[in-house]
């Protein structure tokens, strides 16, 4: 082949570079597209600013996918247009076809086979590396996006065919959303165990229904036969004396067989040993703490040994699947919903129970329960009427009992502020 014949190198570097680029983009979508969720969601808790950047544009996957579609196209069309052009130039029409084909195949192999591939092997990588310049190219082609859209869906509109029913989405397809928003949110919770402890979803011990031994007879069967639970501490005089775990099983048992006493309870009392953890303990190590051991309820210690809480195995579980209820329509124990639309609230309620139970968004990196929040933010003992803001929500003092607030009246506020 003569010099003349040759194609220049500037050329060749220019459309190399325009098949690299469209292949970094196909890469990038194919990673976008199957990022593990969970575990980015994990990243962004723990503040990695390409995790948040990531999140941020799947959640506006269309406008992503658009975008990164555009950029392909460009590119893929400029490295056939130049490529035909230095064809026609140095080997005439004959020539530009068979270049033409041979872009198209290599755009084929090399950019969506190869650079799509590489995007499934390593989404996690690829989607973080490339969450700056997506983002910036994003935001910078917006109104060209926006014009190719509305293009498009007028298009589509013309031929009776409504662009709802179409999207162009990183997302999961319409008829598996609704199957698979339940999973999510379950994994997503099984992930948020590693960094939840036993201290975060606690009864506290104020709120603990135990059994003391040394109170009126007639108090004990009253609470005996009235008690929801099914296991009690058993207890001489205050929880830092714990003597075991009432089965109420086998107290219903010593009922029906007339022989219950103070000492039956203590002989069945001491037959299971108190369960105690440290306050510390992340959920998912205690939750196979309570497989090991065989057991469904713990006291909860602080460093000291002082008893601080009660968790059980249903609390665990309730923060992975939600609350157990057999009526749909019931709401927590402690929320009761007022005509008004308004919440009456237990004030010892969790704030985590809360926000899971409301989709609310109260502060949870500090106080565990809605009267500690509410304290913490007025820094005193509020009187009954006392009104404040918390994480847009309107909060009226109902009761105040023993330097506590017993209720709070909630209704979402028109501003929001406080913590």
């Amino acid at each position: 082949m003569s010099g003349s014949m040759q194609w220049p190198l500037g050329q060749l570097l220019a459309i190399c570079l325009l098949i690299a680029l469209s292949a970094w983009f196909c890469a990038c979508e194919a990673a976008l597209l199957n990022i593990n969720r969970y575990r980015l969601r994990n990243m962004v808790r723990v503040g990695n600013a390409s995790a948040r950047r990531t999140e941020l544009l799947l959640a506006q996957s269309d406008r992503v996918t658009t975008t990164l579609l555009l950029c392909r196209v460009v590119l893929n069309v400029s490295a056939a247009v130049l490529a035909g052009a230095v064809a026609m130039r140095i080997g005439g029409q004959p020539m530009v076809a068979a270049v033409i084909a041979v872009i198209a195949l290599i755009i084929v192999i090399f950019v969506e086979i190869a650079a799509r591939t590489c995007g499934t092997l390593y989404p996690d990588q690829l989607a973080l590396a490339a969450s700056w310049p997506c983002t910036a190219l994003v935001r910078g082609l917006y109104p060209l996006v926006w014009l190719c859209r509305t293009i498009a869906d007028g298009l589509l509109r013309i031929l009776g065919i409504s662009a709802a029913a179409t999207p162009l989405s990183l997302d999961a397809s319409d008829g598996a959303v609704s199957s698979q928003q339940a999973h999510q949110r379950m994994l997503a919770s099984i992930l948020d165990l590693q960094s939840v402890t036993v201290e975060d979803i606690m009864v506290p011990r104020s709120e603990i229904a135990a059994i003391d031994i040394s109170d009126d007879w007639d108090s004990i069967l009253d609470m005996l036969r009235t008690t929801p639970h099914t296991r009690l501490p058993l207890c001489d005089g205050n929880l830092d004396n714990v003597i075991g775990m009432l089965h109420m099983k086998k107290v219903a048992h010593a009922f029906a067989h007339g022989e219950i006493s103070r000492e039956t309870l203590l002989e069945l009392g001491r037959q299971r040993e108190a369960y105690f953890v440290p306050d510390g303990t992340t959920l998912d190590v205690q939750l196979q703490n309570f497989q090991r051991d065989r057991r469904r309820i713990a006291l909860v210690v602080d460093e000291y040994g002082d008893i601080r809480g009660l968790v059980t195995l249903e609390d665990i579980l309730e923060e992975i699947v939600g609350e157990f209820t057999s009526d749909p329509g019931t709401l927590h124990k402690d929320i009761h919903r007022d005509s008004d639309g308004s919440y009456v609230i237990n004030g010892a309620i969790n704030v985590r129970v809360l926000n899971r139970t409301l989709g609310w968004k109260l502060p949870t990196d500090g106080p565990r329960t809605l009267n500690g929040l509410i304290l913490e933010y007025l820094e005193e003992i509020p009187e009954p009427g006392t009104s404040l803001t918390l994480g847009g929500l309107s909060v009226e003092i109902l009761q105040a009992v023993d330097n506590a607030v017993k209720t709070a009246r909630i209704r979402p506020a028109v501003t929001s502020s406080g913590p």
